[in-house]
């Protein structure tokens, strides 16, 4: 058995957004938010419902899964698979956007609801080695969460390290899946309640159509043509960071072997370095 990877977000669209198994998205959900008794979520409409998007539409399209409760609170999970600049302004305005198209203008605040916005994250972006953090609104002197309209719950997957062995919670279990259901061959046995069974059906290739497996694949070229594109600008600047490192050694009359020890250059790079 062959598993698409949930990292990939078209494949992380379908499989949480299914509107034939919210069960997934509910017990995903209660997992993040720890919710547990009276305060889990039972049943949620999904807004958006997985739909396959056209090839030429989908650098543009922004592939989250939204849904609501009965109380009426907005989630939106989404898979962000590259840091891109100002990618803490977008998560903002996003939710911020959500939060105030609930109503139109004139209309009473009150009926504003909780907006809820869960990031996976393929890469580190705060410090601290948890791989959940939970962001909200306190008062500083008391660190009472007083504004609760808006929350912001961040899953960066290197820092999730445990192998299958050590697998506990059912949070423990969904992160897990995320991360490495793209490597897998056979369901795990850790994979032992009814929604991740589900999550690991509708991560089965056997279940795609060849439409879907399609723009899955197209999706994840271009995940890695972005990511070819953001190492060749790391590595063209550093190179231009050790050229410029080299010319200030040249200059001050430090020889080659000492510059090519510090900078990383070969001696002929060096070598074309002094005569320019």
């Amino acid at each position: 058995m062959k598993f698409v990877d949930p990292k990939n977000d078209v494949a992380f669209k379908k499989i949480f957004g299914s509107e034939h198994k919210t069960e997934i998205l509910i017990s995903f959900l209660n997992a993040v938010l720890d919710l547990t008794g009276d305060r889990e979520i039972q049943t949620v409409q999904l807004l958006n419902p997985f739909q396959a998007p056209e090839i030429k539409m989908l650098k543009s399209t922004i592939l989250d899964v939204r849904a609501t409760d009965k109380r009426g609170v907005t989630f939106i999970v989404e898979m962000q698979i590259e840091n891109t600049a100002a990618l803490e302004k977008r998560f903002t305005y996003y939710v911020s956007k959500a939060y105030v198209s609930q109503i139109e203008r004139g209309e009473d605040y009150p009926k504003l609801n909780q907006v809820i916005f869960i990031g996976v994250l393929d890469f580190a972006l705060f410090e601290g080695e948890d791989y959940l953090t939970r962001h909200l609104i306190l008062n500083t002197k008391t660190h009472e969460q007083e504004l609760k309209d808006l929350e912001f719950n961040f899953i960066e997957l290197p820092k999730f390290t445990k192998s299958e062995a050590e697998l506990e919670s059912d949070l423990e279990k969904w992160v897990y899946f995320i991360k490495h259901a793209g490597d897998l061959e056979v369901v795990p046995e850790s994979a032992d309640f009814e929604a991740i069974q589900a999550a690991y059906g509708e991560a089965s290739r056997f279940n795609w159509s060849r439409e879907d497996l399609e723009v899955y694949e197209y999706r994840g070229i271009k995940i890695q043509d972005a990511r070819g594109a953001i190492q060749l600008a790391v590595k063209k600047g550093e190179q231009k960071k050790a050229a410029e490192t080299a010319r200030r050694m040249l200059a001050r009359g430090y020889d080659v072997a000492e510059i090519a020890e510090i900078t990383g250059l070969s001696s002929a790079e060096i070598a074309t370095l002094a005569e320019g």
